[in-house]
């Protein structure tokens, strides 16, 4: 039975058939627009994404009129029939319209992080002669610190041979002492020879103190002057 209740000059019937052509195109733009999204590697399509838009809000506007018209149909049934496919076709819009929205709000994403991607590898390209300086500084600094610590090790070998030096001429000089006290003793020399030895001797151990002293202030500073 056909319905002869028209708004601005269309009646119940063709604004439905009307809503639906509309629906169908608004779910074939929004497959294409995932489909793109997917192969494309999320490329925005603002032509197609903005004729989605338009299809949606004329399936609303559509909506709006037949919900005004279906109150007008005589026959309670025909009334309930009407309301549940003007009720269709509103979740049907609805439903698209919050599947372009998420559609938008991932493109939206995309191109932020992009933007931030594109800001982070310009830093990075103004930063690389920085941050290759810093390394050669590192790497200087390095070298620098094995050639201080191989020639503190050289100053150190080399303290420890003139101590040890000092160590035999030490005991080359005991048994020099001691001989020459037996041959003194042998021959019979007077005391004030004995006491003029062992002084000589005392000296020459002050010496030999002073001298191990000085040599350990010397590597000190060399050590210190290398640093």
């Amino acid at each position: 039975m056909a319905l002869s209740v028209e708004l601005g000059g269309g009646t119940l019937s063709e604004i439905y058939q009307s809503a639906k052509k509309v629906l169908l195109r608004t779910r074939d733009g929004l497959e294409r627009l995932e489909r793109s999204e997917h192969a494309g590697g999320g490329i925005d399509s603002p032509d197609l994404s903005t004729s989605v838009k338009r299809d949606i809000s004329q399936i609303q506007s559509l909506c709006a009129e037949m919900d005004r018209l279906w109150r007008s149909v005589g026959a309670k049934s025909q009334r309930d029939l009407w309301k549940r496919k003007v009720e269709q076709i509103a979740e049907e819009a609805q439903s698209l319209k919050d599947s372009l929205d998420r559609y938008d709000a991932r493109n939206q994403k995309r191109a932020t992080e992009a933007r931030e991607r594109a800001e982070l590898l310009g830093r990075a390209n103004g930063d690389g002669a920085h941050v290759m300086r810093i390394f050669d500084e590192e790497a200087q600094a390095r070298d620098s610190v094995r050639n201080s610590a191989r020639m503190l090790e050289e100053t150190n070998a080399t303290g420890e041979a003139i101590l040890r030096k000092y160590a035999e001429q030490r005991e080359f000089l005991k048994r020099a002492q001691r001989k020459a006290l037996d041959v003194l003793n042998t021959v019979g020399l007077s005391n004030s020879v004995l006491k003029l030895i062992e002084r000589r001797n005392r000296v020459d151990q002050w010496i030999k103190y002073a001298g191990m002293i000085l040599t350990v202030v010397v590597l000190f500073l060399i050590w210190r002057w290398r640093r």
